[in-house]
């Protein structure tokens, strides 16, 4: 079941190409991050208000964010899987340095048990036009 979840959130995450077809030789490919968190339960409301303001200011405020999307696994919903995508490594850079991303870092800091970051390699990524 958790294979499903990933693989719809990757497909809503495709749509961000908008229309476009991208390999790993293309030198403009965008960069994908994948995260993996796990909250402590009796934060979680906090967390979730932490990171919508974040995620929502991000795709608003930042040209090179191209899509954010957090997804729970089934049955676990304080263990979440984010998948992130920026135009390039400078986007990805400027998020991270942004004032709203240190502020939710800063915020939730003590309410993530655990984290593992991924970096990708782009494979195949494909979308609809919209």
């Amino acid at each position: 079941m958790e294979m499903k979840h990933c693989s719809m959130a990757l497909a809503v995450i495709m749509l961000a190409l908008g229309g476009h077809s991208v390999n790993a030789q293309d030198a403009t490919s965008p960069v994908i991050r994948i995260a993996e968190l796990e909250i402590d339960p009796a934060q979680m409301n906090a967390y979730s208000s932490a990171v919508k303001v974040e995620m929502e200011t991000s795709i608003r405020v930042e040209p090179g964010v191209l899509a954010l999307y957090a997804v729970s696994i089934k049955g676990k919903p304080n263990h979440l899987r984010f998948f992130e995508m920026y135009a390039d490594n400078a986007a990805y850079d400027a998020h991270r340095d942004s004032p709203h991303f240190k502020t939710y870092v800063a915020t939730t800091k003590d309410m993530i048990i655990d984290r593992k970051l991924f970096e990708t390699d782009n494979f195949q990524l494909s979308a609809k036009s919209h």
